[in-house]
């Protein structure tokens, strides 16, 4: 059969793409303005192809995520410090490297204190232009870096710090990390007992603290709303002093759960109330994002292996109901459910 170039379509042809009741960013049908950095053929792909992530990995999305948005907001002039831990091992096989962009290697606990000292080196050349961002696990964050990051925001040293937060120490094996929820388990917080995995009225809730600091930004954000945390990267990056971002980055292997549904989860954490999604400045909270679609705790737990001791015909109902009182809890200290909120307040 002959084929006549004439019918096929012009290089320049538009394409219109639709789409109806769906999550997804839809970039192609905004604004070139209101496109996320990931829709650029320019942008940096600072951790490109070619690192050893588990498939599924949140802890990848989000870095690429908040590190291209980084880039576009300083026009390529960034140094990042990385802590040790997942991020650092599979992006950075000795001698092999997945990023592209200035790079440099911490210790477990120190990312804080090193990436203080590069900003003050850049100050000292006079290249003030040059912005920093320091990245750890919730283990180099929460547990282990907390003291010298704790010192960065006292001293409001001009670094925005990312805290990617899959809830455990997952790279030496899924041990409990201070950020691991209630009830969870993990290697080192059996299902066992009156109360199974891991003891509620723990931890430590990083956000909030970051807060009393009265540093200049701090914002919570997850993987599955790309235009919430790009946006908040970039406000971060135009500000100057300690801002404090917190991503939550689902992660399969260690909450055994199906690698395609990293992003569905991380939707679940914001929809239930689990992971409340805010920002403030200077200690006090100046925008929350409301649940579109508020489900019940147990959605989310029956997705993963982590909370099987507590769903099913032999699962624990009177901890389940624990756990949605924490996620009530949120909604109602942020005004997560605006309606609600204004319920009570007319009452």
């Amino acid at each position: 059969m002959s084929h006549d170039p004439t019918d096929a379509p012009a290089l320049d042809q538009r394409v219109h793409f639709y789409q109806v009741g769906s999550f997804a960013v839809g970039n192609r049908l905004l604004n070139a303005d209101d496109r996320t950095v990931q829709s650029s053929a320019q942008r940096t792909n600072s951790i490109d192809s070619g690192h050893r992530a588990c498939q599924g990995c949140g802890e990848a999305l989000g870095a690429r995520y908040a590190l291209d948005a980084a880039m576009r907001a300083t026009n390529g002039r960034l140094l990042a410090v990385n802590a040790t831990g997942c991020l650092e091992v599979f992006s950075t096989p000795y001698p092999e490297t997945s990023w592209r962009i200035p790079w440099l290697h911490s210790l477990f606990g120190n990312a804080p204190a090193v990436a203080t000292g590069v900003s003050a080196a850049m100050r000292v050349k006079g290249r003030e232009d040059v912005r920093v961002v320091a990245q750890a696990g919730d283990g180099g964050t929460v547990d282990i870096g907390f003291g010298t990051l704790s010192g960065m925001f006292e001293r409001n040293d001009d670094v925005l710090f990312i805290c990617y937060d899959n809830e455990g120490y997952m790279n030496t094996g899924v041990q409990r990390s201070a950020a691991t929820p209630p009830a969870a388990r993990t290697a080192t917080t059996d299902v066992v007992g009156d109360e199974p995995g891991n003891p509620f009225g723990q931890g430590k809730d990083l956000p909030r603290i970051a807060m009393a600091h009265d540093i200049p930004y701090v914002a919570t954000a997850t993987v599955a709303d790309l235009h919430d945390l790009e946006r908040k990267v970039e406000r971060a990056m135009s500000l100057r002093g300690a801002r404090y971002l917190h991503v939550f980055v689902p992660c399969p292997l260690g909450w055994g759960a199906a690698s395609n549904e990293t992003i569905h989860l991380a939707r679940l954490a914001q929809s239930t109330g689990l992971f409340p999604v805010f920002e403030a400045e200077r200690g006090v909270v100046t925008n929350v994002l409301p649940i579109r679609r508020w489900s019940p705790v147990e959605e989310y737990l029956t997705l993963q292996r982590r909370y099987a001791h507590l769903v099913g015909p032999r699962g624990r109902p009177d901890i389940v109901a624990r756990l949605q009182a924490i996620a009530d809890a949120n909604v109602v200290r942020y005004g997560l459910l605006p309606d609600e909120r204004n319920d009570g307040e007319d009452d």
